[in-house]
């Protein structure tokens, strides 16, 4: 795995970049970019394992994947985005064992050979109003050229709700910045995704000089945290929306978003399943169409040119079971982003950041039972909230290499007093053209 990816350190596949249309305007663009995660932990003490637990021996587990990104100018205005992921290898026990998990790399699926898989095909409209004009650059997301600053962009077709909402300036990328679920979205948040984090939906954003309003409607999957989609579309959707406010105090940049998100799908009931033994603390046993609804909010705020500060907060409704994410009802996380050009390290980045994780009273008395979630379910429960703080340093190497070193300490894993803590130590090789 590693061999193959250092053989694709010579490909280049910005071929885009260097065929602009008369008007500047990037036609075509083709991007590369390939990740390899190592993590692992010593042993940890821990009262009792159940199915849904880290295992407390130390291991070592790797990650790997591979994008290939292109976008093409369609008509003025339409653009088409395409994405092929490869990837292979398993997070910590099988991806299991915490609500913050650790590697954003790890899929709740792994694979001991590398597997493919076509990850975003969407078709994007923006139609400008005139006036002030912007620049796009270059991206695996966007093509090279000017927008007006007041737009409707519409955007339809298979892709992840974490391309357009809930981003964040310092924390939203595992395989460039912290690498723990919480710290790459906002986890009380169940957004619409199968088992690898892709969906199909549309959504729509009009955005003026200092706001941006976006909403979207998208599928759910036929089963919890399942592959298949539920095209029961009566029953079974997801809307979120967003609403976003930019400011530059003092000329450092900052965004606050304001996110609300309503789910409807095929879930279980953790009182339902509390209040009937005869279930055997099987949630699926209960399922029918619910619904289920949350809030957050997003900051990011530049306090120095290299200095950058960022939180999120978010809240759910914690009834029904959780279905798409990860086991978390509430969730504070906060944290820095320093660059390096005080030690003459200007694209180097250091980010330390906490988490706190918490769930609803059903849904604690629904674990202490034996229930099992996506990623958490000891077999019992001495509950506490699952606390994490996450340092890394990301330096960057020659030939569009990087290479991170990141550190992780996660108190009450599963929000379990009884086991843990766990100290995790991971390294990080990206690479993207």
């Amino acid at each position: 795995m590693l061999l193959l990816f250092l053989l694709t350190i010579p490909f280049n596949a910005a071929w885009g970049q260097d065929a602009p249309l008369p008007d500047s305007a990037q036609p075509w663009n083709l991007h590369f970019q390939s990740t390899l995660i190592g993590q692992g932990y010593p042993g940890f003490p821990a009262q009792y394992t159940g199915a849904n637990s880290l295992t407390p021996e130390a291991q070592l587990k790797d990650t790997f994947s591979v994008d290939v990104t292109g976008g093409m100018r369609l008509w003025h205005g339409g653009e088409f985005f395409g994405d092929v992921v490869i990837w292979q290898g398993y997070g910590l026990s099988n991806t299991l064992g915490a609500a913050g998990f650790p590697n954003g790399e790890a899929y709740r699926i792994g694979r001991t050979y590398p597997d493919a898989y076509l990850c975003r095909a969407y078709l994007r409209e923006t139609i400008g109003f005139g006036g002030e004009k912007e620049k796009s650059e270059d991206a695996p997301d966007d093509l090279r050229g000017e927008k007006d600053v007041r737009r409707l962009t519409l955007t339809v077709g298979h892709l992840s709700v974490k391309d357009i909402f809930d981003n964040n300036a310092y924390a939203n990328d595992s395989r460039s910045q912290f690498m723990n679920w919480s710290l790459v979205a906002n986890t009380a948040w169940d957004y619409p995704a199968n088992v690898l984090g892709f969906t199909e939906g549309i959504a729509a954003e009009l955005n003026s000089s200092e706001w941006t309003e976006r909403v979207g409607i998208f599928q759910v999957s036929k089963f919890a945290n399942g592959m298949r989609m539920d095209w029961d579309l009566a029953k079974a959707w997801s809307s979120v929306m967003e609403v976003e406010r930019r400011d530059s105090p003092h000329g450092h940049p900052g965004t606050i978003r304001l996110l609300a998100y309503d789910q409807r799908a095929h879930m279980g009931n953790y009182q339902d399943t509390i209040d009937n033994p005869s279930l055997g603390e099987d949630i699926f046993l209960t399922a029918a169409y619910r619904y289920k609804y949350g809030f957050g909010v997003n900051m990011d705020q530049e306090i120095h040119k290299d200095f950058g500060a960022f939180m999120r907060l978010g809240w759910s409704d914690g009834k029904n079971q959780t279905y798409e994410f990860t086991d978390v009802d509430r969730t504070a996380t906060g944290g820095v982003s320093v660059k390096g050009t005080r030690w003459r390290r200007p694209e180097d980045t250091v980010g330390l950041a906490g988490v706190v994780n918490g769930i609803s009273a059903a849904h604690r008395q629904y674990l202490a039972a034996g229930g099992l979630g996506i990623t958490v379910g000891d077999g019992a429960l001495d509950y506490g909230t699952e606390k994490v703080v996450e340092s890394f340093y990301n330096a960057k190497l020659p030939k569009h290499l990087h290479l991170a070193f990141d550190y992780q300490h996660i108190q009450n894993p599963a929000y379990n007093r009884a086991r843990g803590p766990v100290d995790l130590f991971g390294a990080r090789l990206h690479l993207e053209y």
